[in-house]
């Protein structure tokens, strides 16, 4: 058997004759759980919350996503169609055109994205699910559907046959302008739906048929702003984004979900480091009671210790004992800590004991990456206090 793993274990068992340091002891190993279950709970809520941010913009955001590198439209011929439709492990794509526009109703204007669509598009996004009054558009006509937070801006309703729903788009070209009339294209709406998703999509886009928005923005037929991909889930996301650009000659660029997010990305990866910093600065404090806890174990043995030396121990073999037994008792803190907080986490889950709204409970997501990340943290940490906390067996120590 490893000797210094031996005498480790026993001292980790038996407890001192100093109720001091056993008192210390207790209180290292109980902030090595607390900090190990408390760090897990906040990865897992973060993760939880995570996924509920980015669940909103999903609904709005396909795979891939196709803007011109240049401008604010490019046209697209049939046999770029063809050869888009022929790629394996594209579903379904859908041309689209977005473009700031005004809104103006019962003398109320919002400026709003209209964002004009095909009759693909409900099979690339999610839109169409968070209808929660009226219905989705029919294709062809002048009917749109609104976001909440713009109905309540200007006080819009459904179905309004007495009042006008107007958009207005500048006309394209240059030159001086004379008369305000000229200066803009614009058509009456009818709104026929309204989707509720969050604050600020709810403010973002007005959906319209792709004939009208190029009518409005006096587009060719071929003309888009955009065209939005569904791939398959085992689909070769790089190859497929390599055969797009030799179709498009490198004209345009090509977005995934993540880039076309890549601001809210970065915010929730930063938040996510600095809630983990915070908590590992949490746990460095804990483990400092670790060190002074095999300090004074030291100091206690120093009579057995010394015993060791003289029977030809050396201290290198001395020192592993009391570095064994500071990374026991955090493995073992750690173990227990992960496994509280997996049995809170998993009870919030099931029993949803924490609501944000009488509705809807407080997002938590078990991940395994979060399991290795709190380990990882507890081991490293507690060898290092241990480590440090061991060096003070010298052989001066052992020889006085």
């Amino acid at each position: 058997m490893n000797f210094p793993l031996y005498i480790a274990k026993r001292y980790l068992k038996t407890t001192s004759t100093s109720n001091a340091i056993n008192i210390i002891t207790k209180i290292a190993g109980v902030g090595i759980i607390v900090g190990a279950m408390a760090l897990f709970i906040v990865l897992s809520v973060f993760s939880g919350l995570k996924d509920f941010s980015l669940s909103f913009s999903n609904n709005f955001d396909p795979d891939l996503k196709i803007i011109p590198s240049k401008g604010k439209s490019f046209v697209i011929s049939e046999s770029q169609l063809e050869k888009l439709k022929a790629i394996d492990g594209i579903k379904f794509y859908s041309k689209v055109i977005e473009e700031k526009a005004l809104f103006v109703y019962k003398g109320k204007e919002q400026v709003a994205e209209l964002k004009g669509i095909d009759s693909q598009y409900n099979n690339v996004n999610k839109v169409q699910k968070t209808i929660y009054q009226g219905q989705w558009l029919t294709n062809r006509t002048p009917q749109v559907v609104i976001g909440n937070g713009i109905s309540q801006k200007l006080s819009l309703g459904l179905f309004d046959l007495n009042n006008n729903f107007e958009i207005f788009v500048p006309k394209p070209g240059k030159g001086t302008i004379s008369n305000a009339d000229d200066a803009f294209n614009k058509s009456i709406l009818i709104p026929v739906g309204i989707y509720a998703i969050n604050d600020e999509l709810d403010s973002k886009y007005v959906f319209t048929d792709l004939q009208l928005a190029q009518e409005l923005l006096q587009y060719n037929e071929n003309q888009v702003s955009g065209i939005e991909i569904s791939i398959d889930t085992l689909a070769n996301e790089n190859g497929i984004t390599t055969q797009l650009n030799k179709i498009f000659d490198n004209h345009v660029t090509i977005k995934n979900r993540r880039q076309l997010n890549d601001s809210l990305h970065k915010m929730l990866n930063t938040e996510n480091t600095a809630i983990y910093l915070i908590f590992t600065l949490v746990i460095i404090m804990t483990l400092f009671t670790l060190a002074g806890a095999i300090i004074m174990m030291i100091l206690d043995k120093h009579s057995n210790l010394k015993t060791l030396y003289s029977v030809g121990t050396p201290v290198h073999q001395l020192k592993h004992i009391f570095l064994l037994q500071g990374i026991l008792l955090t493995v073992v803190g750690g173990i227990v800590g992960i496994i509280l907080g997996l049995i809170l986490v998993l009870a919030q889950l099931k029993f949803k004991l924490i609501m944000i709204t009488e509705t809807m409970p407080y997002p938590i997501k078990i991940e395994w990456i979060n399991f290795v990340i709190v380990f990882a943290t507890i081991f490293v940490l507690g060898f290092i206090a241990s480590y440090i906390a061991s060096s003070r067996v010298t052989k001066n120590l052992l020889e006085n």
